[in-house]
Formats: structure tokens, sequence, C-alpha cells
């Protein structure tokens, strides 16, 4: 094991996720740095009632405004899933009882990050998600494909997704209780020697902490 790791909490829901993936591969390909993937549920899984109840009524517009400003700021091709992994009533809030692709994408990410492959996983399934360049990702093999890029097979992973239901789900919970006991709720978390630091606006201030505690780039001598 790498003498720094840190752990990543992630959605594959978030927008926020997405955004800060190319910077988070950059981590672990400039340093000697280990990232420890844990895949959580959305908040709309988690907490269903949150956009209809607790959310600011500006949360989703201001998160459509702010998800395109980063993306050009980052130079980074964006556009929100098509379909959504969550079905939900954006105008409402309202979160529907069936849920036919999260709980399908969010386990395969857990079997993923088992088999050491959590990184490679989100840099090809992610980016096929939120890139804009796959419509209807949830049809046909656009997915079994792109976790076969990430170097697993994605027609033997995807069918154990299904099958092995409650065993993942505990590993996901799992990963929730560890989320919460961090300190923060959202995502992309990151948690280095159990410090909280939460959304890909902090990735900076995360290099600087490691850096701090000795963090090496690969390859430094001495």
């Amino acid at each position: 094991m790498n003498q720094f790791s840190f752990y990543l909490f992630w959605s594959m829901r978030s927008p926020y996720c997405y955004l800060a993936l190319d910077r988070l591969l950059e981590i672990r390909e400039r340093f000697d740095v280990e990232i420890k993937v844990r895949v959580v549920y959305p908040l709309a899984i988690r907490q269903p009632d949150f956009f209809k109840v607790r959310a600011s009524k500006h949360y989703r517009s201001y998160n459509l405004l702010d998800t395109q400003r980063w993306s050009q700021y980052l130079k980074v091709p964006f556009r929100r899933p098509v379909p959504d992994p969550i079905v939900q009533e954006l105008s409402t809030g309202v979160v529907a009882d069936q849920q036919p692709y999260i709980h399908r994408l969010t386990r395969a990410a857990e079997l993923a990050t088992q088999a050491g492959k959590g990184m490679e996983f989100l840099n090809h399934v992610v980016r096929m998600l939120w890139d804009g360049s796959t419509d209807n990702w949830h049809e046909g093999d656009h997915l079994s494909r792109a976790i076969n890029r990430a170097g697993l097979d994605g027609k033997t992973l995807l069918e154990r997704a299904e099958t092995d239901v409650d065993r993942i789900d505990a590993a996901i919970a799992k990963n929730e209780a560890a989320q919460e006991k961090a300190g923060h709720s959202g995502t992309p978390l990151m948690v280095f020697k159990g410090e909280p630091f939460f959304g890909q606006d902090r990735i900076k201030l995360l290099i600087w902490r490691l850096k701090e505690s000795g963090l090496r780039a690969r390859n430094s001598s001495g």
C-alpha cells in the first residue's frame, strides 16, 4: 500500500463529481498517492425529500448555471446524462418510487472498486455518462463497453450487479456510514487522515494538505 492515500466518496449522479474527475486522475498520475473510491447512493435516494422539502427554491437553477460555468472554466465537455440516472420530477423535486437506473449503476461502480478498478471505472463510465457523447446510455451495450474499457468484463459485472444485490448494498451502506462519520454527506468528498474536503473546488486545498504532509511526485528522488 502506498504511504499516502485518501478516500474519495462518489455519487454517480453528481455533476460536480464528474467535473472533478480529470483533476483527481491527474493527482493519481502525478503523485505517489492511492485514491480509494467509496461509492455512495445519491442524495435523492438517501434523502428523497431533500429536493422537495429541504433544498432552496434556487437550488436547481443555480446548480444548472454553476455546473455549466465550471465546465466552461475547466474546458471539460459537459451535458447531463440522457436519461438522468435518477427518475425525478425536476419542477417539483419529487423522486419517483421506481428507480430503474441508479441502483444498477451504483452497484456496478461498487463492484469495480472491489475489483481494484474504481478510478478506471469512473474514468470511462462517468465520462461516457456526462461528456455529452452518448444518448440513451442505459440501452444497448454502451455501459458494458465502457466497463470493458476500464479493464473489467462489463457483461459479467452488470450481471453481478443484478444478482448480488444484498451484499453490494451492504458494502455501499458501509461507505455511506463512513462518509457521515467523516463529517459531510455531499460528493465529491475527499478524506485524508480523517480530514474532509468537500467539493470539486477543494481539490487544490487537498493537494496542499497532501504536500504539507510530505506527498512526493512520482519518480521523485530523495
